[in-house]
């Protein structure tokens, strides 16, 4: 695809946001390079939702085709289950009445698959392995970015815009002085695969199932074609603080938060080989985005806590909204451009970070009257609908209206 502005945007950070970005920009006519510190794009983690708000995006990058290659449609979501006997509280069908309400499936998908998708669908020109950045410095006229390697040596880079698309431990964040403190949420998560021949077969339906109880919960789905089923487990942190998706947990640790519950949890635990576990912890909104030329997207901007699975579809909204605001700009126009884009995207993503926050709380009730009043709330809610305002939101429309 031609390039048709001479705008150049240098984005940080390889995940799924920042090459989403690129991917964006370069429909936009915008030439993008991103930056990523990894010698090779390997994403951490394992399974997510990709719910309509993330697929309708992914569809106007020609790309939400294939989708079904990897990733598994979803019939039913929010299946929620009582611990100990394995009770329905809760189911809402997905499927068709998903795709008529909002224009596209809900899916679950592994992150490596995801990425890439995106990858592959972005020229290798545009990619950059094994740069860290370590500087950044802007003035009236761009901005210069230093970037170490493994190997020894640095390498600087101008740039029009910089966009920090590089997580929460963003390295791009603390030039802004935008970086929020972290506040433990006294939990942690626990992440692994299982096999779909080791798993009960009620964890291998095209089903989110999130299981209830007292102090914890489990969330499972099945994911790679129905190959593996992904698992998360949120539990009372104990003594760990690790915040890293990197690091490893124990999994007689893992099996042991669940002992006393339903056998088909007990089973698939015991079918786990390894887990990761990380500490999780809370940040409220940041008070701005966006210094001058340098903005941020995705986890750098609005990392929020995991349980409404809306973490990597914000992300790519944003990126759907960076591309729309900056696509008439040229580089002296580049700073009005991301002010632009941050007050479109900030409220939003604020909103959904802060509806994060507490869920645990809900979910982790102990026996007893509250939990039956919430089990009776379960049994009457409509979550396909009450989620409209997050599954047919459309940067788009959002995009032509911050920029009229």
């Amino acid at each position: 695809m031609p390039t048709v502005s001479s705008l150049r945007i240098a984005i940080v950070g390889g995940g799924l946001g920042g090459l989403a970005a690129a991917l964006f920009l370069r429909q936009a006519g915008v030439h993008a390079t991103v930056y990523e510190q990894a010698s090779a794009l390997r994403e951490v983690g394992a399974g997510l939702v990709v719910p309509p708000n993330m697929v309708r995006p992914l569809a106007r990058l020609g790309l939400a085709g294939k989708l079904p290659e990897f990733a598994v449609r979803l019939e039913a979501a929010w299946e929620f289950r009582r611990w100990q006997d394995a009770r329905v509280l809760s189911v809402q069908p997905m499927g068709d009445e998903c795709e008529r309400l909002y224009g596209a499936a809900c899916y679950v998908a592994h992150r490596a698959d995801l990425l890439a998708l995106l990858q592959q669908a972005l020229p290798e020109d545009q990619l950059r392995l094994d740069h860290r950045c370590v500087g950044l410095r802007q003035d009236a006229g761009g901005v210069e970015l230093t970037f170490a390697h493994r190997g020894g040596g640095r390498t600087k880079v101008t740039a029009d815009a910089v966009v920090g698309a590089d997580g929460i431990h963003s390295a791009v964040g603390p030039t802004l002085q935008a970086n929020a403190e972290p506040r433990f949420a006294e939990l942690c998560a626990f992440r692994f695969l299982v096999n779909a021949e080791s798993a009960p077969a009620a964890a291998l339906r095209p089903v989110q199932t999130l299981w209830l109880g007292p102090g914890r919960h489990l969330v499972h789905y099945p994911i790679s074609g129905g190959r593996l089923v992904n698992g998360v487990a949120i539990v009372p942190a104990g003594e760990w603080r690790t915040e890293s998706w990197t690091a490893e947990g124990s999994v007689d640790d893992l099996v042991a938060e669940f002992g006393g519950w339903h056998e088909d949890v007990q089973r698939l635990l015991a079918a786990a080989t390894e887990t990761k576990r990380w500490a999780l912890y809370d940040r409220d909104p940041l008070e701005r985005w966006t210094h001058g030329r340098v903005t941020l997207l995705g986890d750098a901007a609005h990392a929020m806590l995991p349980f409404f699975a809306q973490g990597a579809a914000q992300a790519i909204e944003d990126a759907e909204a960076l591309a729309a605001c900056l696509c008439s700009a040229d580089a002296a126009a580049a700073p009005a451009a991301l002010q632009r884009y941050e007050a479109m995207r900030r409220p939003r993503a604020s909103e959904v970070q802060l509806m994060s926050r507490g869920r645990e709380i809900r979910n982790h009730l102990p026996d007893g009257a509250l939990q039956r009043q919430r089990d009776l709330e379960l049994a009457h809610g409509e979550p396909l609908r009450q989620s409209a305002w997050l599954y047919g939101h459309d940067p788009e429309q959002g995009a032509t209206h911050a920029s009229g």
